[in-house]
């Protein structure tokens, strides 16, 4: 078994946390921290002939399209509300131009951008969420693989929604953005961070380490240093605030505690309080460009 840091290669870690894959499998896991570069990364990290299984549930949302009942409906409307703060985030003071949206599962994100003139490619390992997309986007759909095939510097934006921290290869998955990237174009991340107060507050049971699913965890610190080896320039900070009440409300399911809904809905809220101050926000967005002039986009507001 390989346990060498999957960005910096050095096997030189501690183990940080103990969990259970609470979603699903009910398996042990732990996360290592690197003593090297600081990553966290999950332990032991299932092979690609394995993985697959670990999404295979009708309760992994972001595969399932006709959902019934009151929670998967209020995830839908959150959802829409998501998407149209994604969409402004993702191209604001921008132009019509190409966008590739990298782990796009069923398609949202895509479809979206399409509706506002993008023209879009998606990338996603899961022949059924591709398949629905096809039903949803004009735009072609790629597995991981078919990246190898796509032009050098070829596209305005990429977008990467909660998806790096599902990466097995992390280096040559941060290689790719730079070499896709157009000079000045615009890299958006998406991750959880377990410097939030709920990461904090829920430790072990915080949802958003979802092992062996998520097999990277960051915070702002190796997130920037996974980023200053490559010739990125990051010009934006940002959250996406909806993600706090569920990563919280799904963590008190896994407590078992009565009313989780009001619970995450609770600690949701403190958490995003306390990330106004502190701006440690349960998920963070970080903004990159590839730089070759010396004004960014983003200066004009």
């Amino acid at each position: 078994m390989n346990n060498k840091c999957p960005w910096c290669g050095s096997d030189k870690a501690q183990i940080n946390l103990w969990l259970r894959d609470e979603f699903l499998t009910r398996e042990d896991f732990h996360i290592c921290e690197c003593l090297t570069c600081g990553l966290l990364y999950t332990m032991p990290r299932p092979g690609k002939e394995k993985i697959g299984d670990y999404y295979k549930s009708k309760e992994y949302y972001s595969h399932q399209e006709n959902k019934k009942g009151f929670i998967p409906r209020l995830y839908e409307s959150v959802k829409k509300t998501n998407l149209r703060h994604k969409y402004n985030m993702a191209t604001r003071g921008m132009d019509e131009g190409k966008l590739l949206d990298i782990g796009c599962g069923v398609g949202d994100f895509i479809h979206t951008a399409e509706t506002h003139g993008w023209e879009c490619k998606g990338v996603e390992p899961s022949e059924d969420a591709r398949n629905i997309a096809k039903t949803r986007i004009k735009g072609q759909l790629l597995t991981s693989e078919d990246i190898n095939q796509l032009p050098d510097h070829s596209f305005d934006i990429i977008t990467m929604w909660h998806v790096l921290e599902h990466v097995d290869d992390l280096k040559w998955q941060v290689e790719q953005l730079q070499r896709l990237i157009k000079y000045d174009g615009r890299i958006i991340i998406a991750v959880p961070n377990y410097q939030s107060y709920d990461g904090r507050y829920y430790k072990e049971l915080w949802a958003a380490y979802d092992v062996p699913r998520h097999l990277n965890h960051f915070s702002k610190q190796t997130i920037s240093k996974i980023f200053k080896t490559k010739d990125l320039q990051l010009i934006k900070v940002d959250r996406l605030i909806w993600d706090a009440y569920y990563i919280s409300y799904m963590s008190e399911q896994y407590k078992h505690h009565k009313f989780p809904l009001f619970r995450g809905a609770v600690r949701g809220l403190i958490s995003n309080c306390k990330a106004r101050k502190s701006g440690e926000w349960s998920s963070m967005v970080y903004v990159f460009e590839l730089k070759k002039e010396e004004n960014s986009k983003f200066d004009r507001f």
